[in-house]
C-alpha cells in the first residue's frame, strides 16, 4: 500500500510572529522554519503504517511519499519527513504564498501520477490556519474523507477513523483510496535519530513546478493589511454575583 503525505514549511511554533512595520505581512527574515506540527503527525502515522501499524500486517504501507509545495528551502522540510521514515520526496517548487485551492489542485495532479492508496495530511497549517486543503482535495478527487482523525485502523481495503467532533468522538469507515486529516491526539511524532538523518540526505527528492501539472498559482485573495491583535486590558474584581451579572450585561454578554 502506498501512502502520500503532504508537508508544509512554516515558521517554527516556538517563535513569536512579528508583523512588518508597513503592515504588508508577517516578517520571516532570519527566523527558523520547521515542518508544520500537524504534517509531522501525518508523517509519523504513515511511517507507523509502514512498520506494520495498520490493522494487520497485510495492511501495512509499503512506501511513504512526502510532498511539499513551496520554495527551494522546502527541501529541508521534506528531509525532515524522510528522516522520520518516509521513502522519497517530491518538491513542487513555487515562490510566494500558494493558496489552499491551488495547493489542492497541485496535490490532485501529484496523486493522479503517483496513485496512492491513502493520503494523510495535517488538518491545518499553523501559519494560516485555513483548514481547507484536505476537504478541497477530497472534493476534487471525489474521494471519501475523514477529518480530525485521532485514530486510524486499516483493514480489508478500508480505514476505520475515529475523529474528534464537538460532541465527542465519531467513528467512520471509509473505502480506500481516501483522504484523512490528522488531529493532535493521533500520535506523538518520534525524534529522528542521527543515522536516519544521515540516511535522509541520500533519499531521492524529485523537483517539479506547478506548470508541470498545469496549475495556475496566481493568488485569488488580496491581503489588504496585517496587524497584531490588540492588547488585552486587565480584569476587574466584583463583590457579588449581582455585580457580575451587571458587568456582563454592560459588556453585551447577557
Amino acid at each position: 500500500m502506498k501512502v502520500l503525505v503532504p508537508v508544509k514549511r512554516v515558521l517554527d511554533y516556538n517563535l513569536k510572529v512579528r508583523v512588518k512595520p508597513d503592515g504588508s505581512g508577517v516578517d520571516l527574515s532570519n527566523l527558523k522554519m520547521s515542518i508544520n506540527p500537524f504534517c509531522e503527525i501525518a508523517v509519523e502515522e504513515a511511517v507507523r503504517m509502514k512498520e506494520g501499524g495498520g490493522g494487520h500486517a497485510k495492511d501495512a504501507a509499503t512506501e511513504v511519499i512526502a510532498v511539499s509545495i513551496g520554495p527551494e528551502q522546502a527541501q529541508e522540510t521534506i528531509r525532515n519527513a524522510l528522516a522520520i521514515g518516509a521513502d522519497r520526496g517530491i518538491l513542487v517548487k513555487a515562490d510566494g504564498e500558494v493558496e489552499p485551492l491551488a495547493v489542492a489542485k497541485i496535490l490532485k495532479a501529484v496523486i493522479e501520477a503517483e496513485k496512492p492508496d491513502l493520503v494523510i495530511l495535517g488538518k491545518q497549517a499553523i501559519d494560516d490556519d485555513s483548514n481547507q486543503v484536505g476537504q478541497m482535495l477530497a472534493a476534487l478527487l471525489d474521494w471519501p474523507q475523514a477529518t480530525f482523525a485521532s485514530k486510524i485502523v486499516l483493514h480489508a481495503g478500508k480505514a476505520t477513523v475515529t475523529r474528534e467532533v464537538d460532541g465527542g468522538l465519531q467513528t467512520l469507515d471509509v473505502e480506500l483510496p481516501a483522504i484523512v486529516t490528522t488531529d493532535l491526539r493521533l500520535n506523538e511524532p518520534r525524534y529522528a535519530s542521527l543515522p536516519n538523518i544521515m540516511k535522509a540526505k541520500k533519499k531521492p527528492i524529485d523537483v517539479k513546478t506547478p506548470a508541470d501539472f498545469g496549475v495556475d498559482t496566481a493568488p485569488r485573495i488580496k491581503v489588504l493589511k496585517t496587524a497584531e491583535p490588540g492588547k488585552r486590558s486587565g480584569g476587574i474584581k466584583v463583590k457579588s454575583a449581582a455585580e457580575l451579572v451587571g458587568k456582563l450585561k454592560e459588556a453585551g454578554v447577557l
